[in-house]
């Protein structure tokens, strides 16, 4: 049986091979035998639109007439495939590291060298080539640990609970798998928001545990209400045992940052229900709106005093691939731990060490992200410089996102707080929803594809990270370069229009 589907009218179809020839119906592992916890495992992000988008491109480099001449995909928050350019001091470092026969170029300055001779040092063999014990190279994580105490204004942190991971990714399953366990009622739940950023929910399906929804409050800027985590954690209670939940902040997809009231109110509510608090802060520099400021929840805890301090437990995350840097490449991340019993720490640490280590590359990078050059070193304001001009443009793009797609008839935007994406809410017609319906799709991902084929513009249906009932969105990236980012939201503008025309 062949399986068969149709985009705007186009068919298409994949030919099943002849599972009686050649043996491939006595395959050990098939879609019988696989792990079916796999097969409930969805991300969005690279999701169907995203796999449409890369066979457009194909398309265009074949010469197939399109109505556009390029793909522009703003689905993923990838800054230097949307032309961001990398920063000077970071890639000087890590080329000297890969290739220290640099270290006697007079091009580089002393500074990026002395970062570079010490990162080496500290490698087998004096080769990022070498593997690192499991958590991370030690003057790695001890940086990490000054880092933290610098950020959060002198509350010591240790770099015996630092643990470097192959992006923050890496570090967020490796706790949920921690965390995971029991059957049946007994199994163990974790508290996300809705919308979510597919990570979690992805991993969640993989290791059998259960989600727990909470809404986040898009009329009021997509803030978190205490009184809807504890709705949703009191009906969890009926078939699962709610142990962990997870805060994204700066958030991701809708942008917002949480104040600290907010913050104090989740630690409160996680003393209170005992559970295990993950703090996802990976957007921690990207705070745009006037107003608006990170805290980290390490920091609020402590100051929060012994009371909540020396009890509730918090993991918190952090990445070289967002902030002014944008390395998405090199899987740069961290997790700090607080509070973890110490025999579940050793557990953690052989966790860890099942995968032998982090990418070395990556972790040379985010030493340099944590240890940048300082006031009185020659690369300092060349730094200082391109780190500002970066935020400061990702501040002019959200403005300019925000304002433009709120005047389109039939989308709102809240504000761009912090992060590199907006999730607009839409207004489709009757006839939209029920052509959608038709070709058995969600309203939003009908709209996103129909995008794609007559714009190229790649974003994500609001769908794919959860929303409400009856509400329908879209994620994109701030990310494009300025003049591009114009072209988008023309093109989305224009598009929205004629979708309304059409199914109205």
């Amino acid at each position: 049986m062949n399986i068969s589907w149709a985009i705007n009218g186009t068919e298409f179809e994949l030919q099943k091979p002849n599972m009686t020839e050649n043996g491939l119906g006595h395959r050990v592992l098939n879609m019988d035998t696989m792990n079916p916890n796999v097969k409930r495992v969805e991300y969005a992000v690279r999701g169907p639109i995203v796999q449409r988008a890369v066979q457009i491109e194909k398309e265009l480099k074949e010469g197939v007439e399109k109505p556009f001449t390029e793909v522009i995909k703003a689905n993923i928050g990838d800054a230097h495939a949307m032309g961001q350019k990398p920063i000077t001091f970071l890639r000087q470092v890590v080329a000297l590291c890969a290739y220290p026969d640099l270290l006697e170029d007079d091009k580089f300055p002393e500074d990026a060298k002395n970062r570079a001779r010490r990162i080496l040092q500290a490698c087998g063999g004096g080769s990022i080539g070498a593997y690192s014990v499991s958590p991370g190279i030690e003057i790695v994580r001890q940086d990490v640990a000054k880092y933290i105490e610098k950020r959060d204004g002198g509350i010591p942190s240790n770099s015996d609970s630092i643990y470097l991971s192959t992006g923050a990714s890496d570090a967020i399953v490796t706790m949920l798998k921690l965390l995971t366990s029991g059957e049946g009622k007994n199994r163990t739940g974790v508290m996300i928001s809705i919308p979510q950023y597919p990570l979690y929910s992805a991993a969640l399906a993989e290791l059998a545990a259960v989600q727990i929804s909470y809404y986040l409050d898009e009329d009021k800027c997509w803030s978190l209400d205490i009184g809807e985590l504890r709705r949703a954690v009191k009906a969890a209670r009926e078939h699962c045992n709610p142990r962990a939940l997870c805060i994204i902040n700066p958030g991701n997809p809708t942008g917002q940052v949480q104040s600290r009231q907010c913050i104090e109110d989740v630690i409160r509510f996680a003393a209170e229900e005992r559970l295990f608090l993950m703090a996802d802060e990976v957007y921690q520099d990207n705070v745009y709106a006037e107003g608006c400021q990170f805290h980290s929840f390490k920091k609020v805890l402590f100051e929060m005093g012994p009371e909540y301090s020396s009890v509730v437990e918090l993991a918190s995350f952090h990445s070289t691939s967002k902030c002014f840097m944008g390395e998405c490449g090199f899987r740069g991340g961290y997790m700090e731990v607080v509070n973890m019993d110490p025999e579940v720490k050793l557990q953690l640490t052989k966790l860890v060490s099942v995968r032998l280590c982090p990418p070395i590359p990556g972790q040379a990078l985010l030493d340099i992200v944590v240890n940048p050059p300082q006031p009185d070193e020659p690369s300092y304001a060349t730094f200082i410089k391109e780190r500002t001009a970066n935020l400061d443009i990702l501040a002019e793009k959200a403005k300019m996102t925000e304002q433009v797609l709120n005047t389109v008839p039939g989308i709102h935007c809240n504000p761009v707080q912090g992060a590199m994406y907006t999730f607009p809410r839409l207004s489709l017609p009757e006839k939209a929803i029920n052509a959608a319906k038709e070709k058995g799709q969600a309203p939003d991902m009908f709209y996103c594809m129909k995008l794609l084929e007559e714009t190229g513009i790649c974003l994500v249906p609001g769908s794919g990270f959860g929303q409400r009932d009856g509400t329908y969105h879209f994620r994109m990236t701030i990310l494009p370069a300025t003049e591009k980012l114009k072209v988008v939201l023309e093109k989305i503008r224009e598009f929205h229009k004629r979708f309304t025309e059409e199914f109205s």
